[in-house]
C-alpha cells in the first residue's frame, strides 16, 4: 500500500480530545520537572511532554497536538487507551471491592487466573500474579532454581528482561551494564538474527542449527547439571523484533528435556494478541515449563504480571512453601481489568484483527516503504509487532546509528524521531530501529496515517546514508 500525504499533528476538536490548556500544561510539567524522578534517564537532560489524555490509538498535549501512538505506551496498550468496557470495569470493581489481601480467594482474581490459563499454551494452567513483567521474571527464575535445586541461568545478549535484580542481570541490553555485579549465576549466549548473525549465516537453516550448536556447547561447557533454566523472548522484543527461525525454540526445547533445565518463555511483550496469536509460542508449537506475561494481559491499565507454571513445577510446591510473594499480587483492580481486557479482545476479535494487520497492512506498507527508501536495511515482524533495521550501507548493513550511541553520535536516529513527531507519529526508537508497535486493533485508516508519517521521517534518515 502507498502511504498517504503525511499529516501534522491534529489541533483542538479530536473527538474526545479536552480543549487546549497551555498554562495547565505547563503546571503539569513544572511539577513534573520539580518533582518526579524519571527512569532510564539523565533527569537534567529530559524534557517529558506533558499529556492531556489519549482515547484509542492517539494522545494529545495540552497544546492541542494529537499523535498517533505507535508505542502503544511502552507496548502495553494492545487494545488502545481508554477501552470503555476496561474503564467501567475497574469503576465497578472499585465500587465492589477496591483491594484486598492475596491470601484470600477473591472473585476477580481468580476469573482473572482462569481466563488466563485458559489461553495458555499447554497445560500451564497455574497463575502466580505479580505487579509487572520485572516482578513476573524474578519469580519464574526463583521457581526454576528452587524446583532444580541448580544455581545457574542462561540468557541470550540480545534481550530485554526487566530492571530487578535477577530479571537486569538476565538482559543483554545495554541497560544491564551499571546493575550487572557479575555474580547472580547468569551465563549469555548467541541466539539467531540472520540479518546479524554472530555466527556467519547464509540462510534461517544455518541460523538455527548454528545457534542451537553454539547453546549446546555453552550448556555442555558450563556443565548441564548446574543449569537451572534457560530464559528466552519467544520473540525478542526492545532488542529488536527477531522472530526465531522455524525450529529453532523446538531444539531449545529439546536441550532442555535432555538435560532436566526448565524451559522459561518470557511473553511480557510478545502476547496477549501481540504477534497475532494469544502467546507468541503458538507460532512454534512450543509449551515451557514457566511462561511470563505483563502488559497487554490488561493493556496496562492497572499494573499487573505473571508466571503461568507447568504442573510439574507447581508440584513442587504442593507442600512445600513457596518462599515469595507480593503485597499486591492479583490486586482486584488490576484483575478485573484483565478480565474485561480479555473479554474484550474474544469479543472484538483482537488477537484476529492483529494477525490481518500484520499479514495485509502493515507487512505490506512497510515492505513499500523498505523499497523507497535506502536507510531501511531490514524490515521484520508479525502481527501488530514490527522493527525497521536502519542503516547508513544497505550492502554493508552499517547501522545507522552505533550500537548504544548517545549525543552527537545518536543524532540521525533523533533527527528521525523529531521528524516522525513533527508529522503526527510518537515513534518507539531503540539505538539503530523504529519498532511499529502500535494497537493490536489499529484500523487500517490509522495504519495508513502512520506509515504516511514513517515515509516523511525515513526521508530524513535517507539524508544519512552513503
Amino acid at each position: 500500500m502507498t502511504p498517504q500525504t503525511p499529516q501534522t499533528p491534529q489541533a483542538p476538536g479530536t473527538p474526545g480530545a479536552p480543549q487546549p490548556d497551555p498554562a495547565k500544561g505547563a503546571a503539569v510539567k513544572a511539577a513534573d520537572r520539580a518533582h518526579v524522578f524519571h527512569s532510564w534517564s539523565a533527569q537534567e537532560l529530559i524534557d517529558p511532554l506533558a499529556v492531556a489524555g489519549a482515547r484509542g490509538a492517539h494522545f494529545w498535549d495540552y497544546e492541542g497536538n494529537r499523535y498517533l501512538d505507535f508505542t502503544s505506551g511502552l507496548v502495553f496498550t494492545n487494545i488502545g487507551y481508554q477501552h470503555p468496557r476496561v474503564v467501567a470495569a475497574i469503576q465497578e470493581q472499585a465500587a465492589r471491592l477496591t483491594t484486598f489481601a492475596p491470601a484470600f480467594a477473591v472473585e476477580a482474581r481468580s476469573e482473572a487466573a482462569r481466563l488466563i490459563a485458559e489461553r495458555t499454551p499447554g497445560d500451564l494452567d497455574r497463575i502466580f500474579f505479580t505487579n509487572g513483567g520485572a516482578e513476573a521474571v524474578e519469580n519464574a527464575v526463583r521457581m526454576a532454581r528452587l524446583h532444580t535445586g541448580r544455581p545457574k541461568v542462561l540468557s541470550a545478549y540480545r534481550s530485554y528482561h526487566g530492571a530487578t535484580a535477577a530479571a537486569i542481570n538476565l538482559t543483554g541490553d545495554p541497560r544491564r551494564w551499571p546493575s550487572d555485579n557479575g555474580s547472580a549465576g547468569v551465563v549469555r549466549f548467541w541466539a539467531p538474527f540472520l540479518y546479524r548473525s554472530p555466527f556467519h549465516s547464509e540462510t534461517e537453516e544455518q541460523e538455527r542449527d548454528r545457534a542451537l550448536a553454539h547453546l549446546a556447547d555453552t550448556l555442555a561447557f558450563e556443565g548441564p547439571g548446574t543449569v537451572a533454566a534457560i530464559v528466552l523472548e519467544t520473540i525478542p522484543g526492545t532488542a529488536g523484533i527477531m522472530t526465531p527461525p522455524p525450529g529453532y525454540l523446538a531444539g531449545v526445547r529439546a536441550l532442555c528435556d535432555e538435560y532436566g533445565v526448565v524451559l522459561v518463555l518470557d511473553e511480557v511483550m510478545a502476547g496477549f494478541g501481540r504477534t497475532g496469536k494469544w502467546f507468541a509460542a503458538e507460532h512454534f508449537d512450543v509449551v515451557p515449563d514457566l511462561l511470563t506475561f505483563a502488559k497487554g494481559v490488561n493493556s496496562g491499565y492497572v499494573p499487573l504480571g505473571g508466571v503461568a507454571i507447568s504442573p510439574e513445577i507447581a508440584d513442587t510446591f504442593a507442600r512445600r512453601p513457596y518462599p515469595g510473594g507480593l503485597t499486591y499480587s492479583g490486586h482486584p483492580l488490576a484483575c478485573a481489568a484483565a478480565v474485561a481486557t480479555i473479554e474484550v479482545m474474544e469479543d472484538e476479535d483482537v488477537v484476529g484483527s492483529a494477525a490481518r494487520l500484520g499479514r495485509d497492512v502493515l507487512g505490506p506498507g512497510l515492505a513499500d516503504l523498505a523499497a523507497r527508501h535506502p536507510s531501511v536495511g531490514e524490515v521484520r515482524g508479525t502481527g501488530a509487532f514490527w522493527a525497521l533495521e536502519l542503516v547508513r550501507d544497505r550492502a554493508t548493513r552499517e547501522p545507522l546509528v552505533p550500537y548504544n550511541a548517545t549525543g552527537e553520535a545518536n543524532a540521525p536516529m533523533a533527527a528521525f524521531g523529531a521528524a516522525a513527531k513533527r508529522h503526527g507519529l510518537w515513534p518507539f526508537i531503540n539505538m539503530n530501529r523504529t519498532h511499529v508497535v502500535p494497537p493490536c486493533n489499529l484500523t487500517d485508516e490509522e495504519a495508513a496515517e502512520g506509515l504516511a508519517a514513517l515515509d516523511a521521517a525515513l526521508t530524513v534518515a535517507d539524508e544519512h546514508t552513503t
